[in-house]
């Protein structure tokens, strides 16, 4: 194992690391409207001229694409149809988008066609003339008409998604590629139609005004309580739930993803109570449920309580430092996440406590998760340095401040005890927070902090340039936040095994309290469950998660702390689907998948945050990898 792995991951300890995914769309059958029928022609207008499918007689085949760019998936393809377009620009083959329920003037929807980079016409439809026309119902979905412009093909753009936002390993399955070659080599398409996945095109409907249960009066307190912290303009949430309109558009997907509990986002089935739980009451449920069903009256908007105010700029109040990337991270639109290391010296001139940290995004759309840690090696340094002198390709499409790194960044433990730790993360939708009163993460002096930068793609050119605030402790006799690792012991995974059982165990030397717990493993995992055994009773669950998302983890703070007796034993077992059944499984057909620090590795590993009288050095257990590790 490499040390740089555990490095990393003893600093994810206490504040949260990796947040945003969303729920999966329930299975529908693939739509075959239209198919084999020709297709009317139509007119619409793209940054002030008039697109015609009449017009396009010189063309063999069209392909016509309905976007969305509320919708992140539909963003996400603006690549794949742009290397499309260059690939049959020569062979007789329009391309065109059309954008129907986006509330977009003529001059933002030119400004988004050109932020995207996207070569062909995208058509206003605003009176859904166009979608009704094709029966579009999904965001993004593709239509291939013939010469003859009878509709040979409809469905999605090639299978890089298992559900809304959650995307295969890889993609296997290049369904409008292979649809427009069929079509060009004179034959009939292979498979006419498929399943498209993103976001519903809704129509324009007339509101609804009574009921006994009413938007106004009954769930816009719910949405501002559980879902607008997330679902408004500039945060994570994947679309805005602000207004009536918003909530009607997405109604169908409240109803689906509340009734299961996918939304609002909360893995945990067993364990806490927890600071910051997600949950709806089996009351809120039936409410959000009965609106929809009852079709989404409005009500009186006298009803509506006050609009939330949330609070803008830093939520814990002015840092005592603030940390800024020296200069702007440019992220391509297509490809592999990006792991970014950014080296900001605090310039300190003496050794301090921090006791919270807080993450300004320069761009929510991008940023992922970040990783803090301290170094005062001048390791980070020196990789920064050689990345800055490294040759560059010219078809590098990610540059800017830092260095790369995997799941980790690069440093070693470096000699010795204080000179590199952890200073928590973060993760969008994660309310900051301050640590346990008298207790801080100690930074000492002249030292950097390096932070690791998860970002996505989202289809077009990004740019982040993102701020630390760092929250220092006014008194000098602070004691440490420490932290113990449970270890999940395992060298492979074999293939075709979809229940792999995973244990470890560690055993405290000294009495502490117990504030928080986080779990990790990587793309196979399926559940995890966290139990405390303290000598002479029966076990406790700490934290138990049935349905394991590597794109959802959190750190989780315990409301109370839970003091525990030297001899407690604190136990994981893990669970991982290694079948072809794991459509998160990156390998296809699957394979022996070895213990490390790479995605496509695997690992398991419990953080727990914890706390005692604050003797010299870490917390003691019997078995932390720490431990095992300077033996």
């Amino acid at each position: 194992m490499r040390r740089t792995l555990v490095v990393a991951f003893l600093a994810a300890l206490c504040i949260g690391a990796f947040w945003l995914t969303a729920p999966s769309q329930a299975e529908k059958p693939e739509d075959v409207d239209k198919l084999n029928k020709k297709i009317d022609s139509f007119t619409l207008e793209a940054n002030g001229k008039p697109w015609s499918l009449a017009a396009q007689t010189d063309r063999k085949v069209v392909v016509v694409v309905f976007l969305s760019f509320d919708c992140p998936v539909s963003n996400s393809y603006a690549p794949t149809l742009i290397e499309l377009q260059k690939k049959y620009q020569e062979k007789s083959v329009a391309f065109v988008a059309v954008n129907s329920s986006d509330d977009l003037t003529a001059a933002e929807l030119e400004q988004l066609t050109k932020e995207y980079r996207l070569p062909f016409p995208v058509l206003k439809d605003d009176q859904f003339k166009v979608a009704d026309l094709f029966k579009a119902k999904i965001a993004p979905e593709a239509f291939v008409l013939d010469h003859n412009r009878v509709l040979r093909y409809r469905g999605r753009i090639d299978n890089a998604y298992s559900a809304r936002l959650k995307k295969n390993p890889r993609v296997t399955s290049h369904d409008l590629d292979a649809a427009i070659a069929d079509l060009l080599a004179g034959r009939d398409v292979q498979t006419p139609a498929t399943k498209a996945i993103g976001c519903p095109i809704v129509r324009e409907r007339v509101a609804k005004t009574d009921g006994p249960v009413t938007y106004h009066r009954d769930v816009l307190p719910i949405l501002q309580k559980h879902c607008q912290q997330c679902h408004r303009p500039g945060e994570v949430g994947p679309f805005s739930l602000m207004t009536y309109k918003q909530a009607v558009n997405w109604a169908q997907d409240i109803k689906d993803y509340t009734q299961d509990r996918r939304m609002p986002p909360w893995k945990v089935v067993q364990g806490g109570p927890f600071h910051n739980e997600r949950k709806l009451s089996d009351e809120e449920l039936k409410t959000l449920a009965a609106w929809v069903e009852g079709g989404t009256p409005e009500g009186d908007p006298k009803d509506a309580p006050k609009p939330v105010t949330f609070t803008e700029g830093w939520q814990l109040g002015t840092p005592d430092l603030i940390l800024t990337m020296p200069e702007e991270m440019t992220i391509g639109p297509a490809g592999r996440d990006v792991f970014r290391v950014m080296v900001l010296p605090t310039g300190l001139t003496e050794d301090k406590f921090v006791i919270g940290v807080e993450v300004r995004p320069g761009n929510n759309r991008i940023l992922h998760h970040t990783l803090h840690f301290f170094d005062t090696t001048g390791q980070a340094r020196a990789l920064e340095q050689k990345e800055r002198e490294r040759k560059k390709k010219p078809n590098e499409q990610d540059y800017g401040p830092g260095y790369s790194s995997s799941m980790g960044v690069g440093i070693g433990l470096g000699g010795g005890p204080g000179k590199v730790g952890g200073v928590g993360g973060w993760a969008p939708g994660q309310q900051p927070r301050f640590l346990p009163k008298g207790y801080g993460y100690p930074l000492p002096k002249g030292s950097d902090l390096v932070v690791q930068m998860h970002y996505h793609r989202n289809g077009k050119v990004e740019k982040d340039r993102t701020s630390i605030g760092l929250y220092f402790a006014k008194e000098t006799n602070l004691k440490r936040f420490k932290s113990g690792i449970i270890p999940g012991r395992f060298v492979v995974i074999p293939p075709g095994n979809d229940n792999f059982k995973v244990n470890g165990s560690i055993e405290a030397l000294e009495d502490g309290e117990l504030h928080s717990v986080m779990h990790h493993m990587h793309m196979l995992g399926k559940a995890a469950r966290v139990t405390m055994t303290p000598p002479g009773e029966p076990p406790r669950t700490l934290l138990r998660i049935d349905d394991w998302d590597y794109n959802w983890q959190e750190t989780y703070f315990f409301k109370e702390p839970i003091p525990f007796k030297a001899g407690t034993k604190f136990a994981v077992e893990a669970t991982y689907d290694n079948s072809d059944k794991n459509p998160n499984n990156p390998f296809f057909p699957p394979t022996w998948v070895r213990f490390g620090d790479q995605t496509d590795n695997e690992m398991c590993f419990v953080f727990l945050g914890v706390t005692n009288d604050d003797k010299p050095g870490g917390f003691k257990f019997k078995g932390d990898i720490r431990q095992l590790l300077r033996r």
